[in-house]
């Protein structure tokens, strides 16, 4: 039984790459959860291969490098491979660790977090890992950390994000907000305020163990 569910039923989400603290409020506050790696490729859909976090002098965006789904008419993130270009997982490495190292529980889950980071090599005849398929490594390796016990399956059939997206989308706005006024301990707010909504990856570095009782926290507001 997930402890932090305060719906029944289930929900559909898109994949994320070291999805928002919102993002992973959403799952936890259902039993069951599908992550729909089949969604429908958009370009537009941004979080699908990037995260925010809280760098050292402010939020910061990173993002993994994509291909282009070619060849295929109804393409979906599944179909989408990892680029080789501007090695930008060493910079996602070098990034957290200049954003998170003096974080109190950094060193504790460094290990687990950043070998999830590919450098993308792809040798000749072999197709490069998707995009899909890192974000849904990535979320198996998350939601122990946060203590979310939904139980979530994931799906590789075509499926409509935009749909869905727009389902979700006035309990996500609820949920920002909460969030938005509910700091938490972060690192460098004493220089540069409290950033909210990041990736879940802050929550994480900065409360530790601390971080599924600050998701049931932001969930009792919506009961």
């Amino acid at each position: 039984m997930n402890h932090l569910a305060i719906y029944g039923g289930s929900v559909t989400l898109p994949p994320r790459y070291f999805g928002s603290i919102a993002y992973y409020a959403l799952m936890a506050a259902y039993p069951e959860a599908t992550i729909a790696l089949g969604t429908l490729y958009d370009k537009r859909q941004k979080a699908v291969h990037r995260c925010d976090i809280a760098d050292t002098h402010g939020p910061v965006s990173l993002t993994a490098a994509v291909g282009k789904p070619h060849g295929l008419r109804m393409a979906r993130w599944a179909d989408v491979p990892l680029s080789a270009h501007g090695r930008w997982w060493h910079i996602h490495r070098v990034t957290l660790e200049s954003a998170y190292g003096r974080t109190p529980f950094f060193e504790y889950y460094a290990d687990a977090v950043l070998p999830l980071i590919p450098e993308v090599t792809v040798p000749p005849g072999e197709a490069a890992e998707t995009i899909a398929t890192l974000d849904r490594r990535i979320d198996e390796t998350l939601r122990p950390l946060l203590g979310i016990e939904t139980e979530v399956t994931h799906a590789e059939e075509p499926a409509n994000g935009s749909l869905r997206e727009a389902a979700n989308a006035p309990l996500i706005t609820r949920l920002e907000a909460t969030i938005a006024a509910t700091p938490y301990y972060q690192v460098r707010a004493d220089r540069f305020g409290y950033h909210p909504n990041l990736s879940a990856l802050d929550l994480l570095f900065n409360l530790g163990p601390e971080s599924p009782l600050y998701l049931r926290r932001i969930l009792s507001s919506l009961k």
